[in-house]
């Protein structure tokens, strides 16, 4: 190859780069709501679908510190057309009158300003969730547009907002007899690229504060569609409704649920727990009713109560002798279903979405109190504590068990060069974050896979027919199932108490199965065990369902894939040139191959129809295949489905086929 020559060699001397300004001037300084709007994570978490409902969240809690207050009775919470959410409440309503720091009116600094609120001090609020003072103002600062109405003093007040900055002053709109305050926004498209509200998580959400709220109305109205669609929620039992809703479809193994409500040193704690006939653990906590998904100081309380209750107990009744070692807090919680909420002045929230509950009074409080009421519930129930006891220490045999296969499955295995699954065929690469694992169903695809793969980053493992019902297994048994085995080997982080998430040796973990009934449920299963097992992966988002096309289309030399039945409709309308008719596609569903107006369809039922190039065009090649990342709630809510149709309880499976019996669209016959 030629030399350059030295003239195209030769470049100009590059200026030397300018030194950036970092003078007094360029200190930025954000006024009122600019920060919010600025670094909205910072607030709400994200600016997804977690965030977006944290802007309800935020202006609800607010109402329910009312009611927590002693001022409100009922709340209400209504979904409007043009992606607008409505709160209201008849508590005293927001003050105002002018503020003496701001000298602008109570509510218009309430409504505009960080940290501004009733609950840093007085007496206005003993008790509030929203204790960081930024809830309505981020709301604000994060809607499109935002409305208050304010009823006190026999007047009605408003005043109106866009993008957090008051449109006019508040107003003095006429009378009213009642007092409460009404919030109506319109989250920012700015902020948020999908305002779709989930009616689900908002009604599960006020469920939730129904049963922590006792005697307090929550009413909730979906306005978008053509008839408007309503719920109430009105509890007076408290923790102890909440417990038996959470545990109503399962086989409980207690007749009377344990229930505490008491204060220790000005700290509220209320507890209720029942036992099942199940492996799992459902455990619920919360601080002045906020949810706290991460647990903290009250929930450690709690856990540490019950062992140390259970313990004692059953060394004085014999259950446990001398040599006998100690039941541990995986004993004593397996099986349970509990919740846990406390209320206090000053509650210490790790981060603005307040998942973990930070104050140490909390622990002692919890522990002091459930320790108490727990050894008077035992005494004074025999025939109760029997049950719990013996479900403990039947959990404590089959964990020793475990233990016992664990290390015979997998430290002689996993741990001391155990080779790989014969059916896995590994990558080349040796670096996780390049690495993908596909578990595909069957050996047919497989083989497919295998073929039609990039070996450098990545791996095959064929699973035989369905694995494993793990709803139903324990860990040994678990680990004595060939394809169990295979899978926790292949993955490379060992299994509970051994598990390590910085040893999985695939970044990515995909799901391939068959887009039929079959390959419905194999996932559903498999969602299941990593959701029971390796959690973690699911959280630290390395696990995905993969999308194979429904539909291969073909016209001349044209070949197009289709991932849905609309999808379907276009392309054979695009390649026919609007000759097909969707009469005449409608016509050919079911066929596996059918050729109409030149356009030939083929109808994959699983991915061993497919060739090893197609499977690698649409659904392995990175650049072209649809990945969906399974989240927390997918996987919690697969666990949940599959242990209704799945489990050894009859009736509620016969209440969700009654339920959706004629939603059914595709059945294997």
């Amino acid at each position: 190859m030629p030399k350059k020559s030295k003239q195209i060699e030769e470049k100009p001397k590059a200026e030397a780069p300018k030194q950036a300004s970092y003078e007094a001037k360029d200190i930025y300084v954000l006024e009122g709501l600019e920060p919010v709007r600025k670094r909205p994570g910072m607030y709400i978490g994200s600016t997804g679908t977690d965030g977006l409902h944290h802007l309800v969240w935020e202006v609800v809690d607010n109402s329910i510190d009312e009611a927590m207050a002693g001022h409100a009775k009922n709340i209400s919470i209504e979904l409007l057309p043009d992606k607008k959410v409505s709160v209201t409440d008849d508590g005293r309503g927001i003050p105002v009158e002018t503020h003496q720091q701001t000298k602008k009116s109570a509510l218009e600094t309430v409504m505009t300003t960080l940290h501004a609120g009733g609950k840093f001090g007085g007496e206005s609020y003993k008790v509030a969730g929203g204790l960081h003072g930024v809830g309505v103002s981020v709301v604000n600062a994060l809607s499109e547009w935002l409305r208050v109405e304010v009823s006190r003093g026999g007047a009605l007040y408003a005043q109106e907002y866009e993008r957090g900055k008051p449109d006019g002053k508040v107003k003095k709109i006429g009378t009213s007899k009642q007092t409460g305050t009404k919030v109506i926004f319109s989250p920012d498209p700015q902020i948020f690229s999908d305002i779709q509200f989930n009616d689900k998580r908002i009604l599960d959400h006020l469920r939730q504060q129904a049963y922590l709220t006792k005697g307090v109305r929550i009413n909730f109205i979906d306005r978008r569609g053509a008839a408007p669609r309503a719920y109430g929620f009105f509890f007076e039992g408290g923790l102890l409704s909440f417990v038996k809703y959470v545990a109503s479809d399962k086989k409980t193994l207690q007749e009377e649920v344990f229930y505490v409500h008491k204060t220790h040193e000005k700290l509220e704690v209320e507890a209720a727990f029942l036992y099942i006939n199940d492996t799992r653990t459902e455990e619920l906590s919360f601080a002045n009713n906020i949810y706290t998904p991460d647990g903290g100081m009250h929930l450690t309380g709690f856990r540490s109560a019950l062992t140390r209750s259970l313990n004692t107990y059953a060394r004085n009744e014999g259950y446990l002798k001398e040599k006998d070692e100690n039941l541990i807090s995986d004993d004593t919680r397996e099986g349970l279903v509990a919740i846990v909420s406390v209320k206090l002045r000053e509650p210490q929230f790790e981060g603005q979405t307040k998942a973990r509950l930070g104050n140490p009074e909390a622990r002692t409080a919890t522990e002091s109190v459930i320790n108490e009421a727990l050894k008077e519930f035992l005494e004074k129930r025999p025939a109760e504590a029997r049950r719990i006891i013996e479900k403990v220490l039947l959990t404590a045999k089959a964990r020793q068990a475990a233990k016992a296969a664990k290390e015979t499955v997998l430290r002689k295995g996993a741990f001391e060069g155990l080779t790989l699954p014969g059916k896995l065929a590994d990558c080349i690469s040796r670096h996780p974050s390049e690495s993908e694992l596909f578990i595909v169903e069957g050996d047919s695809a497989g083989g497919t896979a295998k073929q039609g793969r990039d070996r450098k980053t990545q791996a095959i493992l064929p699973l035989r027919g369905k694995i494993l019902n793990v709803e139903k297994s324990r860990l040994d048994k678990m680990l004595a199932n060939a394809e169990i085995r295979s899978l926790v080997v292949a993955i490379g982080t060992a299994i509970a108490d051994e598990f390590d998430i910085t040893k999985l040796r695939y970044h990515k973990i995909v799901l391939m199965t068959d887009a039929d009934v079959d390959g419905a449920h194999i996932r559903t299963l498999l969602l299941t065990f990593f959701y029971r097992y390796f959690k973690k992966i699911v959280e630290d988002g390395y696990l995905y369902i993969a999308q194979p096309p429904l539909y291969r289309l073909q016209a001349g030399k044209e070949i197009r894939y289709a991932f849905s039945d609309k999808e379907r409709d276009k392309f054979v309308a695009e390649l026919s040139k609007g000759k097909a008719s969707a009469k005449q596609v409608e016509a050919a569903e079911g066929e596996e191959a059918t050729k109409i107006a030149g356009v030939s369809i083929q109808r994959y039922k699983g991915l061993g129809e497919m060739n090893a190039t197609q499977l690698w065009e649409t659904t392995m090649n990175p650049a072209d295949r649809i990945l969906k990342q399974v989240t927390v709630e997918d996987a919690a809510e697969a666990d949940r489905l599959f242990d209704v149709l799945m489990g050894d309880e009859v009736e509620p499976r016969k209440k969700f086929i009654q339920a959706h019996a004629t939603a059914v669209q595709n059945l294997d016959i």
